[in-house]
This record gives C-alpha cells, sequence and structure tokens, in this order.
C-alpha cells in the first residue's frame, strides 16, 4: 500500500471548503488512482480521525487559451477530490 502522503495530494481551502468544514466534512485533492479504502486508511493515519463516509469526483480540467504561441488552445489536467465526512466530535486542523 502505498504512504499517505502519496496519497493525499493537498486539502482544499476554498469558501465553499470552509463551509463543508462546519458541518465536520472536510476536502482533499487525492491521487488520482486512488480508492475509497485507500483514502480511508490515508486520512486516519495522517490525522488520527475516524472516517464515517467518503465521497468522490472528478473536476475536468478547464479548457484554457495560451497567450504566446499564437492563442493555442489548451486543457488543464483534472482533479480528484474526496469529501471526508469524520465521526462527531474530530477535527481536523487545516489552517
Amino acid at each position: 500500500m502505498k504512504p499517505a502522503s502519496a496519497i493525499i495530494s493537498r486539502p482544499v481551502l476554498t469558501e465553499k471548503a470552509s463551509g463543508l468544514a462546519e458541518a465536520n466534512k472536510y476536502v482533499f485533492e487525492v491521487l488520482p488512482g486512488a480508492d475509497r479504502a485507500q483514502i480511508k486508511a490515508a486520512i486516519e493515519a495522517s490525522f488520527k480521525v475516524a472516517v464515517v463516509k467518503i465521497n468522490i469526483l472528478i473536476r475536468k480540467g478547464k479548457v484554457r487559451r495560451s497567450r504566446l504561441g499564437g492563442g493555442s488552445i489548451y486543457q488543464e489536467t483534472p482533479s480528484r477530490r474526496a469529501i471526508v465526512t469524520l465521526k462527531k466530535g474530530d477535527v481536523i486542523a487545516l489552517a
């Protein structure tokens, strides 16, 4: 099994993610090939909390236009995020 630092890329710190933190849900960017069991084990090992539920979503990369190279069009890399619901009373201090 891969180490927790390889599965969890970074926490997502946005307004929407902060609102979810009040409901005991935290958002993390994860490895594209990781499944729910690996994500759960990585979160529990890294932060010493109990995970109740995990929702996974895949965000498509935005289509961008380059200012250089004649205005060529490229697409950003898609990202995979996990919304992790913790047991009542558990807290992760992210910021």
